[in-house]
């Protein structure tokens, strides 16, 4: 089993804290995993079994413990000391009213220290929020990177064949068990199936499915696109779907809480503002991305521009587009006091290419780094600008 080290290391600060521990992200992507390998540091750190309550909500086992009440009822029932107890409620979206029973819980149990995990962005929202009054810390969980990939199969991260099968079928862990490309695709179907009729259809009531394929198909078509209503809804016509701007935004917005998709912002960089307009989407997992490409193969350009986005933010960066003057960087990333700018690039095949991606920062004063990331194997550093291999890039040890 891999160890998910990047998650662990920021949560292993919280394991005693009576704060609410939130891992939220998409379905499969690992997050029960990362729950059982705190509740195996908590034992090794000789804490007893019967001080360690875990319930996964989509065990048939737990199915009476969807009434929130009979929830904190069990989990109360469980306590029997003054010891400090662990409480694990994974998928914990499928119990109604359950920000209820953890408001129980911190009230009425001092020694408790909570985590739950869950697959939509019901987690994210300033409701919750308001319900537990701002004492939680959240925790987004991605598929896995590149490096994780590779420390999983143990293939040569370094072949060029390797990155192009984690680029066209993602990085859900449970993927990475067969090697036969049906395979592979009927699990992934099989995947986003439960996130339509799970995430979509019943928590967000959205009857027509087709309409919610066809936007996502028109997404994955333009990822990384500057995104326009308008274009979409000529898309649809084109589809005989015949739709309202507000519908469309609301099939939009469910895609975005199902956590299939990521919106993007840009950034001015000269006016220092945020900008809520031209965003672009990205895909939360590329694997999905594939099954639900209309063309015989996705842009590949795009697609490791997708690939270096996911990266970012698993490393804990916030990403936006920046907008300069006369232009645009592919991505300013933050966190805590640094900030990178970066530039994608398949390939610098030419020099008008070059031009194109180093030329990109000439508006950008400021002395924080710069970085253009291709596939190529030679280095195009120049002008204090460095150029690196895409590959090696990911496959470095995260700061």
């Amino acid at each position: 089993m891999l160890k998910r080290e990047i998650y662990l290391s920021r949560i292993r600060g919280f394991y005693d804290s009576d704060l609410i521990k939130i891992l939220v992200g998409i379905r499969r992507c690992g997050k029960s995993v990362i729950l059982k390998q705190i509740m195996s540091e908590l034992k090794e750190k000789s804490i007893d079994e019967q001080h360690i309550i875990y319930i996964n909500f989509e065990l048939i086992e737990y199915e009476k413990l969807l009434d929130y009440k009979e929830l904190n009822k069990y989990i109360k029932e469980k306590i029997r000391d003054n010891k400090k107890y662990y409480v694990f409620l994974d998928e914990i979206q499928k119990v109604d009213k359950f920000e209820d029973v953890i408001n129980s819980l911190r009230a009425s149990i001092e020694n408790i220290s909570i985590f739950i995990t869950g697959s939509n962005s019901k987690l994210l929202s300033n409701e919750l929020s308001t319900v537990l009054s701002g004492r939680y810390v959240l925790f987004n969980i991605y598929p896995l990177s590149y490096k994780e990939f590779i420390k999983l199969t143990g293939r040569n991260g370094k072949d060029e064949n390797t990155f192009w099968d984690f680029v066209k079928w993602g990085g859900l862990p449970n993927r990475t068990q067969f090697t036969d490309e049906s395979n592979i695709k009927d699990y992934l179907h099989s995947v986003f199936d439960s996130i339509i009729l799970r995430d979509v259809v019943e928590r967000l009531g959205l009857k027509d499915t087709v309409l919610f394929d066809l936007l996502l198909q028109y997404i994955v078509d333009t990822t990384g696109r500057e995104f326009s209503a308008e274009n979409v809804m000529r898309f649809l016509r084109s589809e005989k779907k015949s739709i309202s701007t507000e519908t469309l935004y609301t099939y939009l917005d469910a895609l975005c809480k199902a956590l299939i998709v990521k919106k993007i912002y840009r950034y001015d960089i000269h006016g220092k503002a945020l900008l809520k307009t031209l965003n672009k989407y990205y895909m939360t997992d590329l694997g999905i991305a594939q099954i639900k490409n209309n063309n015989f193969e996705i842009n590949k350009s795009f697609a490791i521009e997708n690939v270096v986005y996911n990266e970012l933010l698993e490393r804990g960066y916030e990403v936006y587009i920046g907008k300069t003057k006369k232009g645009e960087i592919d991505f300013i990333a933050t966190r805590t006091n640094e900030k990178i700018y970066i530039q994608v690039a398949y390939l610098l095949a030419d020099d008008k290419v070059i031009e194109r991606e180093f030329g990109a920062f000439r508006e950008i004063n400021d002395n924080y780094p710069k970085y253009v990331l291709s596939l190529d194997k030679m280095d195009f550093s120049k002008e204090g600008i460095i150029h690196k291999n895409m590959i090696d890039w990911l496959l470095e040890e995260n700061k």
